[in-house]
């Protein structure tokens, strides 16, 4: 989904930062930073996506339109100049209007606003706006939640300390609440510094799966993802495919070395100065590159327990030949997410099988399984997604041969009304009594246009059947009958028909 990026060039923002052994820095400085990793992230793993970036302090102002182009969104953070106070509520208007003019009010997008936390003062902040929402015309309404769907991201450049010292986390989570899309206010953990803001961005760039709720079950409850997942065994990749998944979800990037195989333990916390120590992490025991190693050379993927009755799967994704990903997806909930698994419970390693499954050379798989009881049903049903598709296929094919059918009467007499009710049945099983009585406008229209050399039984027939349909798209369930048949009209011309029939 596309991004906008929501950055603070308030006078706020510029105050110093005392980091040891460097310059003094800016709030800004860090906020840069943290953006420019962010970026980073997006253009590795999302880069099809687009981002916007704006600048808002009383004013708000497009720094760079929707585009794919991650380095000019890098350059023009070192461009960002310094104004006046920070007034977010016409910033938020700001996004809503560049959002709704690129994509509609259809499309869902995800904000990242970037702040020191500070509100702003009088007319114009936080709190005046909030404080101000019951007593507004719908001409100024505030701007939240946006008229499509969104969620916030708050990323505040202070420690939760800082923020719960005033009210500023307070009216902070208000904004979030009036979204109403969802999102999450993230605060940096200890003191100001490069560090702390590049581990507050590394977890909003791998935001944890979000809750599922079955909206099958009588009183659906959310299901959440369980701190530790239980690795419960290994499977081909051959075996599970492509299987349909709720989520994908960034674990591990795992940077590939020359010396060292499979090293450079990198998590969406690592800076450019922990980057050198990345390359030697190989060294170090970790659990998560011995296993994406492990995918990665045997071809498997691994079954993971999610939660009660959830399951999911770890396995590789190669982005280049220098770097892959330790990946993880979520099937839907439930004990057979996979039919041609079987229920991921009863699976279990081969050595308990009393034969290998695989066959001793592996050539051969035990996927997929095999239902217990023949189908009862002999051919597919036929399923139309689209009113053209319904449409084309019934005028192409159905109605076309009744036609065919009708001009060789009364030679084609058992033909035409077997077709005749086969498409009788059809429209009376989907309702489409328009169906029935177009098709006996047709037949009397063919009705008259038969040549004067056509045999007299053909006009009868055609009449008949025309009649009688009629009368089945009215819903008489006299005539509407759904096992009832449309026989012939018994004529002088065509007294035997009705015992073929």
């Amino acid at each position: 989904m596309p991004t906008v990026v929501l950055m603070d060039a308030s006078l706020s923002m510029t105050r110093p930062v005392a980091l040891e052994g460097s310059e003094e820095f800016q709030r800004k400085n860090l906020a840069i930073h943290g953006l420019t990793m962010l970026f980073e992230h997006m253009a590795t793993n999302y880069r099809l996506e687009f981002t916007a970036l704006l600048a808002f302090s009383s004013l708000w102002e497009v720094m760079v339109p929707f585009t794919r182009d991650y380095n000019t969104l890098q350059e023009s953070l070192s461009n960002l100049e310094d104004y006046d106070k920070t007034c977010l509520e016409s910033a938020l208007q700001g996004v809503s209007n560049i959002v709704q003019q690129e994509w509609g009010s259809a499309c869902p997008c995800q904000v990242v606003l970037v702040t020191d936390g500070s509100l702003g003062i009088g007319r114009g902040s936080l709190r005046h706006s909030l404080a101000t929402l019951k007593h507004r015309g719908d001409d100024k309404k505030f701007p939240l939640p946006f008229p499509f769907p969104a969620k916030l991201y708050i990323m505040c450049i202070a420690n939760a300390e800082e923020l719960q010292s005033s009210d500023t986390l307070e009216n902070l989570e208000q904004l979030l609440i009036l979204s109403a899309g969802g999102g999450q206010i993230f605060t940096m953990e200890g003191p100001l510094c490069l560090k702390s803001v590049q581990s507050m961005f590394g977890r909003a760039g791998v935001p944890r799966p979000e809750p599922v709720v079955i909206d099958e079950e009588v009183d659906p409850t959310p299901r959440n993802i369980l701190t530790d997942l239980d690795l419960v065994g290994f499977i081909e990749i051959g075996d599970i495919s492509s299987p349909p998944v709720l989520s994908r979800h960034l674990v591990l990037p795992i940077a590939v070395n020359k010396e060292v195989d499979e090293v450079g333990a990198g998590t969406a916390d690592d800076t450019e100065e922990e980057s050198s120590s990345n390359q030697m992490a190989g060294k170090s025991p970790n659990f998560c590159v011995l296993l994406h190693g492990s995918l990665k050379v045997e071809g498997m993927v691994a079954l993971v327990q999610l939660g009660p009755d959830w399951y999911g799967m770890l396995y590789s994704q190669a982005d280049s030949k220098k770097k892959s990903n330790l990946m993880m997806s979520l099937f839907d909930p439930g004990s057979e997410p996979l039919p041609w698994l079987g229920k991921i419970s009863q699976l279990g390693p081969t050595s308990d099988a009393k034969e290998n499954p695989y066959g001793e050379d592996d050539t051969k798989s035990p996927f997929p399984l095999q239902p217990k009881s023949k189908r009862s049903y002999a051919q597919n049903v036929t399923v139309w997604i689209k009113p053209s598709g319904l449409q084309h296929a019934v005028l192409q094919t159905d109605v076309q041969k009744i036609l065919r059918n009708a001009r060789k009467l009364p030679e084609k007499t058992q033909t035409f009304y077997k077709e005749l009710n086969r498409l009788r049945k059809a429209a009376l099983a989907f309702g489409f009594w328009e169906l029935l009585k177009g098709v006996a406008e047709l037949l009397e229209r063919e009705c008259t246009l038969l040549p004067d050399s056509a045999h007299p039984d053909a006009a009868f027939q055609l009449s008949h059947a025309a009649q009688q349909l009629k009368l089945a798209s009215t819903g008489d369930p006299q005539y509407a009958g759904f096992e009832h048949n449309i026989t012939p009209m018994v004529t002088d011309f065509s007294g035997g028909d009705r015992d073929r029939m």
